[in-house]
């Protein structure tokens, strides 16, 4: 039998076996960032290291800051902190700084795939759990804690056990108004946020190969939440197209060599899995979470489960979910009133985006209840949005055009929910108190469904507004 992508990266970067049983994998690429490095970089100076590869790590920042405005000093003490320490840490530690006057500046799961710092056949790290948004490119990409990024630091290796790998088999053509979102909406519906326990998530079929890169990466960014350690799609020619001619990728004929060991990487024709799951794509439509975890996901014209209807495991979540989201079973999702609408977050905001949001929001206008947000992924997007015109379209229809910053996704910045305020957002966790207020609600779904939701003033299903 062959190998799946997986293996053949895993193996490709295995240095031992150490005597737990676990690999000692080298991380080819380390992404960091101001909250998670300041205690490695402590740990470093106390045992007297210095960075092993500094040429293999990347800073920027984009947890704490301001959207709004970005003056220094920060209004809030603590951000302007991590943000002088992290300016420190990596001149001190020869580390380049995407920072707040750098035009690379972004969320470093989107600086990464643009600059073409991200690659087919990687293993990449960063000290934040969506890191695995780079396995589109048919990397293997980890999320990992602050001892974990002293680590590579210090070695750039880890100490991981090795995965198991299912096939996410996706077939069939998305309608008009389902996206990406949607589709890793569902997968984690089904297979539960605890289902990729133990596995790394192989998104294949018909649907990933008629994706978009942009697409990809929300769907692979995801996959944390439905349990897995990584998700990946194998590199293809959309692939190979995305990356050339990017800052950090080949030219020339090297390029060419790149692809051919790039395309090796890829999944053989005969691999053996350890499990398959199948999604009709077909079938999907707007979705909409109603609850306290990703995988409480109904479709927009569906109404919210009773406890008889749920699997026994999933039942004492949902009576929870009920009672702090105010929901009553069998009650409609659509026709749910809205608070503040945000389009952002390392799972949506690119350009793809952010086009398609606009494309809702040409011709409306927000209702007069809700605080709208529109925040680019990074200032090349930002630029490139303003360039298309699609800044004016958005504040025309009344929404906040901000400036690029991970904003509302986690609320460690002045983005945050007030009290109970209900947030239909494009990011990717609707834990409590997720978006920064204790007891506000968060409603995940895709950017299109945010903005109709934000002119409607409520969930409502975006095919309605598109045709």
């Amino acid at each position: 039998m062959g190998k799946p992508l997986f293996k053949k990266v895993w193996d490709a970067h295995s240095v031992r076996t150490l005597p737990s049983g676990q690999t000692q994998l080298f991380i080819g690429l380390h992404l960091t960032h101001e909250v998670t490095s300041p205690q490695a970089f402590d740990m470093m100076r106390e045992l007297g290291l210095k960075v092993a590869y500094p040429e293999l790590t990347f800073a920027t920042v984009d947890h704490i800051v301001p959207t709004e405005s970005q003056a220094r000093p920060f209004a809030d003490e603590m951000a302007e902190q991590m943000m002088t320490a992290i300016e420190q840490n990596t001149d001190e530690f020869d580390i380049p700084l995407f920072g707040l006057n750098d035009d690379r500046q972004g969320i470093v799961h989107v600086i990464g795939p643009e600059l073409g710092l991200t690659q087919p056949g990687m293993t990449i790290a960063c000290g934040d759990s969506h890191t695995s948004t780079h396995g589109a490119f048919g990397a293997i990409a980890f999320g990992i804690g602050t001892s974990q990024v002293r680590d590579i630091f210090a070695t750039q290796c880890l100490a991981m056990d090795p995965l198991k790998v299912r096939l996410i088999k996706v077939d069939g053509i998305l309608h008009d108004g389902v996206y990406a979102k949607d589709v890793v909406l569902n997968v984690i519906r089904q297979l539960g946020v605890k289902g990729g326990g133990g596995y790394a998530y192989e998104f294949g079929g018909d649907t990933l190969a008629g994706m978009s890169m942009e697409a990809r990466m929300s769907i692979c960014n995801m996959s944390i939440e439905g349990g897995a350690r990584a998700g990946y799609v194998n590199p293809d020619q959309t692939t190979f197209d995305y990356l050339e001619g990017r800052p950090h990728v080949p030219t020339g004929d090297a390029f060419g060599r790149a692809v051919d060991w790039w395309a090796s990487n890829a999944s053989d024709e005969d691999a053996d899995y350890d499990d398959v799951f199948e999604l009709d794509a077909s079938a999907l439509e707007p979705t909409v979470t109603w609850g306290i975890t990703p995988g409480q996901a109904i479709g927009v014209s569906e109404k919210i489960p009773a406890l008889s209807d749920l699997q026994d495991d999933d039942r004492d979540i949902a009576e929870e979910a009920y009672d702090y989201m105010d929901f009553k079973p069998g009650q409609s999702i659509a026709g749910t009133k809205i608070d503040v609408a945000f389009i952002g977050s390392c799972t949506n905001s690119r350009i793809s985006d952010l086009r398609e949001a606009a494309r809702v929001a040409k011709g409306h206008k927000v209702a007069g209840h809700v605080k709208p947000l529109v925040v680019p992924g990074s200032k090349n997007i930002l630029e490139e949005a303003e360039a298309e015109g699609l800044h004016e379209i958005f504040i025309e229809a009344g929404f906040e055009w901000r400036k690029a910053g991970c904003s509302m996704c986690l609320a460690m910045n002045p983005d945050k929910l007030q009290g109970r305020q209900v947030s239909a957002s494009s990011s990717n966790r609707n834990f409590k108190g997720r978006q920064g207020s204790p007891t506000g609600r968060t409603l995940l779904m895709s950017p299109a469904m945010v903005a109709a939701a934000a002119i409607a003033g409520e969930v409502t299903d975006v095919r309605e507004m598109l045709s």
